[in-house]
């Protein structure tokens, strides 16, 4: 293991010692599985890669309607009507 030092705010380090005891264990140990799950949720493919595929679905899809580009606005706030 790597050693490493971080500053917490009082707040931060009250909470993790409260959910490292009913845990059964150490502050460094919640970190540690802290660290794992940001590493899982990050994004594995670099920027250049999230462009390209970005690019690549450009135009695959079609609304059916003419005028998406001068009435954008009005039909994303129509989207999210349905929605809410």
């Amino acid at each position: 293991m790597v050693r490493t030092q971080i500053q917490l705010t009082e707040k931060q380090a009250k909470s993790l010692k409260r959910i490292a005891a009913s845990r059964h264990c150490s502050v460094a140990e919640l970190i540690r599985q802290a660290v794992d799950n940001m590493i899982k949720s990050a994004p594995l493919v670099d920027i250049e890669e999230r462009r390209r595929r970005a690019l690549a679905a450009v135009g695959r899809f079609s609304s059916g309607l003419q005028d998406i580009s001068r009435k954008h606005d009005k039909y994303l706030a129509e989207a999210f009507e349905v929605v809410a």
